[in-house]
């Protein structure tokens, strides 16, 4: 039933290169050898991946092109998993509700048609497929279901598949039927059983499974477990089973009954990960234990990158991947998503370069922040430098107070002013330099703390600071405080000027701050570009070239994006890094809505993507696990061959990066959208970065402050430690510059 008009985009769509992943089995963390322990699921083998209607995270569920998805980018045994439904003629159709409506066109095309049928006792409404004969669909198409994802491919007119359809003609590894509602098709005498018993003989079928007992009872004799495996699917355990009258969460129990007429069971992902309210780890089940006791192989359920999960996870679907599969404990012998595609990649020599700390998981500029930063594996703690009024430097992430703490609630709320000239701020702002460092120490939630961390050289790598100027020309001629004279007078009294094995980064968008660390080689200078831009004139770049060592760009500059669609891929990193200026991007996010659509909803996908594509030589990012993990993945020996560590789908070192490591293909994904009226509204391209751009006038001059520092004194140069690397004791957010510099270079 697949017509033409859906394989225009299948073509299209195989032109789509993303960042594979030799599915979830080839998660890894650092730790390790190649070699390994074997797995811990039943067999012993990999877990597999299910594909849950084919790549349905990006394109609607159960359409040729969501199946042929999945198995042109997946792994060998990638298994696509279709919902069988039965029309009115007892044609088995794959689509993922018993309900029509909810991700197809069929209100449009059989308008005021729906009816109201009992379902599992309930009285549901809405377009069934026990209405409609397999012609009748044929001018029905498919849409996404999802309605946060994007619609973008819904006019394309993907037609509704059969069983066999999906089997012909995208011919997966492996075929997975899902029986939901056996006894709601047996009350309008359409048999799922004898369906499923004749379309067995003309399809492999690898999985069946299904909620109801009775139905896997009624087939269990008629199928080699070798060739197909039945498996009971447990939903919430509050639910009742039809058969038994009993909930799920009573047949948990009895694993023992289950065996008798099951392979394995299929249960939601918090039967074996259970979380509290706060949505926070509670410790494992036993579950896949238990089953594996029984002989019962585990699948989890319920995966899909962009829906929320744990906050233990930090957003990253690869950490949540992890816990099932690679834990120490136990492995589940498949997971069912939506995203089947799941990164597993590092490259070595990139730079990760925290936000604020750790600020995805904790306040910005917090000692929790930084802290979290460290452990994560970052390379810079970054400091956006502000001013108090009373000349006291401190990490803050705003010139504006009101962003996080509590000042427009205190006693200072009548500070509240507008500065058009800090254009970070839209509106009113109660601003650091209007209030004294006691003042500001006030605040709640505390910002400040004057400790430091005992963190032994085993446990963390070395920090390098980044110091950041914002509003530096501001603050010297509005308030007359010099903030760069802080920094300066700070980094000298921390004893950098005479240390050689610590690199601090010196950031700003102002190349006339900049112009005044740029004599001291011992630090590097950063320059930002703020703007969006397509391309930087080489006189641009030259003039940068003159007082910088490095640039920080935004993604959109190097992947534009109209509608959350990547539109092409800018030459403004190859231009920079001709002039031998190493390229950071900002800002990384863990959060899927930070994410482009080509990237699956993945931030590994994007990391990778932006290294492999352009060679960046860092990223910025509020959550520097993700990115320290995908560092540590890969790496290069002497002889030059890319070697996979703790990569256990691959079993011999590689002479070039495997297929799942190649990087998305910029403007692929677009070109998907067939209908026009589909089509996002085109944009204007972002400007070419010029020489204006960059020139900027002299700091003015600037009254001499003298900060209410707790500390004082001279530090000694920070000490070497045995690997010939200063030993970090403290990278944390202190009450002043000269303390977060000393903590720094304690031992």
């Amino acid at each position: 039933m697949c017509k033409a008009r859906a394989l225009g985009g299948v073509v299209l769509l195989l032109l789509v290169v993303v960042v594979l992943h030799c599915n979830v089995v080839t998660l890894a963390s650092a730790q390790g050898s190649n070699t390994g322990p074997r797995w811990q699921t039943l067999s012993g083998g990999p877990p597999f991946v299910i594909a849950r209607g084919g790549f349905s995270g990006l394109l609607p569920d159960s359409s040729f092109p969501a199946y042929s998805f999945a198995v042109a980018v997946g792994v060998p045994d990638v298994i696509a998993w279709c919902d069988v439904q039965l029309t009115k003629d007892a044609i088995g159709i794959c689509f993922p509700d018993i309900k029509l409506q909810n991700a197809s066109s069929i209100t449009v095309v059989y308008k005021d048609q729906d009816k109201s049928y009992l379902v599992n006792g309930v009285p549901t409404q809405g377009w069934f497929p026990i209405d409609y004969t397999i012609t009748d669909l044929a001018n029905v198409s498919l849409t996404q279901g999802v309605y946060s994802r994007t619609n973008k491919f819904d006019g394309n007119g993907y037609p509704i598949l059969t069983v066999e359809d999906v089997f012909t003609q995208v011919k997966p590894p492996g075929l997975w039927l899902n029986i939901q509602h056996d006894a709601f098709y047996a009350q309008h005498n359409l048999s799922m059983r004898n369906y499923i018993l004749s379309v067995s003989r003309r399809v492999v079928v690898s999985y069946i499974s299904s909620p109801e007992v009775g139905f896997l009872r009624s087939i269990a004799a008629r199928f080699n477990p070798k060739i197909t495996k039945l498996v009971f699917r447990f939903l919430k355990q509050t639910e009742t089973e039809p058969t038994t009258n009993q909930t799920y969460g009573s047949l948990l129990g009895n694993l023992t009954l289950i065996k008798t007429f099951a392979s394995g069971i299929l249960v939601p992902k918090d039967y074996i990960w259970p979380v509290d309210a706060r949505q926070y780890l509670l410790p494992h089940t036993s579950l896949v234990a238990d089953a594996h006791k029984e002989g019962l192989e585990v699948f989890a359920s319920d995966f899909s990158n962009d829906v929320p999960y744990s906050y233990n996870f930090s957003y990253d679907p690869l950490a949540e991947y992890l816990h099932f599969i690679d834990n120490g404990a136990f492995s589940v012998d498949g997971v069912l998503s939506d995203f089947p595609i799941t990164p597993s990649a590092a490259i070595v020599d990139l730079k990760v370069i925290s936000k604020n700390g750790a600020s995805g998981d904790f306040p910005s500029c917090t000692n929790l922040a930084y802290r979290q930063a460290i452990s994560d594996g970052a390379d810079v703690i970054d400091c956006p430098v502000q001013m108090s009024k009373d000349g006291t430097p401190f990490c803050f992430s705003s010139i504006n107070l009101i962003d996080s703490t509590s000042a427009s609630q205190s006693n200072y709320s009548n500070y509240a002013m507008t500065i058009p000239e800090i254009t970070e701020v839209s509106g009113s702002g109660i601003f650091a330099f209007n209030l004294t460092w006691d003042e500001i120490q006030t605040l709640r939630p505390q910002i400040m703390s004057s400790f430091h961390l005992d963190l032994s050289e085993d446990d963390f790598n070395l920090c390098f600071p980044c110091f950041s100027f914002q509003n530096a020309a501001y603050l010297a001629e509005n308030p007359r405080l010099g903030v760069t004279d802080a920094v300066m007078t700070a980094l000298k009294v921390g004893g950098y000027d005479n240390q050689t094995n610590l690199k601090v980064m010196i950031q700003s968008t102002n190349s006339s701050v900049l112009m005044k660390f740029k004599d001291n080689n011992k630090y590097e200078i950063v320059y930002k570009i703020e703007e969006l831009i397509r391309d930087a004139s080489n006189a641009s770049v030259a003039d940068i070239k003159k007082f910088a060592d490095s640039v920080v760009i935004k993604k959109e500059s190097v992947f534009p994006v109209n509608s959350l669609f990547l539109t092409g891929l800018t030459d403004v990193v190859a231009k920079l890094q001709a002039f031998k200026l190493p390229v950071y991007v900002e800002l990384f996010s863990n959060e899927f809505i930070s994410q482009a659509w080509d990237f699956f909803s993945d931030a590994t996908v994007e990391i990778n993507s932006f290294v492999s594509e352009t060679g960046i030589s860092g990223v910025i990012t509020g959550f520097p696990k993700t990115a320290a993990r995908y560092r540590t993945v890969f790496f290069t020996n002497p002889a030059g061959a890319t070697i996979i560590a703790e990569n256990r789908c691959l079993s011999k070192d590689l002479k070039t990066a495997p297929s799942y490591m190649s990087p998305v293909e910029p403007g692929g994904l677009f070109q998907l959208i067939l209908n026009p009226q589909y089509l996002p509204p085109a944009e204007a391209p972002n400007p070419i970065f010029t020489v204006s751009d960059v020139v900027e006038p002299p700091l003015p001059p600037v009254a001499k402050t003298t900060p209410s520092s707790p500390g004082g004194g001279t530090a000694a140069a920070p000490t070497p430690s045995r690997n010939g690397q200063p030993r970090l004791a403290g990278c944390i957010f202190l009450s002043s510059m000269a303390m977060l510099l000393a903590a720094l270079l304690l031992f």
